[in-house]
């Protein structure tokens, strides 16, 4: 979608710092980072909502998912053999839980301690 930021930078009209890539999946730096290590993954494609990504290709979100676990390790946050020290992963799905930009994308945050509720 030629009107969409994430497709955009996807296709290179819009600079990133990008992380982590593959054929589907794409990993940038947040712009405004909520934490030390705050990355967005997201599918290439263009899908709105994480319900349209499963409901178009649910192997796809997987993808993103391993994308995220990727990201994890090369930022140092997770270990190769278990979860230590760990790391958030976050999707906001629609306007009432809080999405402002309408392509499916994952948060990993950490490098600190997360608190429950975020505050």
């Amino acid at each position: 979608m030629s009107d969409c930021l994430f497709c955009r930078m996807v296709a290179g009209d819009i600079p990133a710092d990008v992380v982590h890539e593959t054929d589907r999946v794409f990993a940038f730096r947040d712009i405004n980072p909520q934490a030390p290590t705050h990355v967005l993954v997201i599918p290439k494609e263009h899908h709105a909502t994480v319900g349209a990504l499963v409901a178009a290709d649910v192997g796809l979100l997987g993808e993103v998912v391993a994308g995220a676990q990727a990201v994890a390790l090369q930022e140092g946050l997770v270990t190769d053999g278990g979860a230590e020290p760990g790391y958030r992963l976050v999707t906001n799905t629609g306007p009432q839980a809080g999405q402002s930009v309408h392509h499916v994308h994952f948060h990993v945050l950490g490098g600190r301690r997360m608190e429950w509720p975020p505050g």
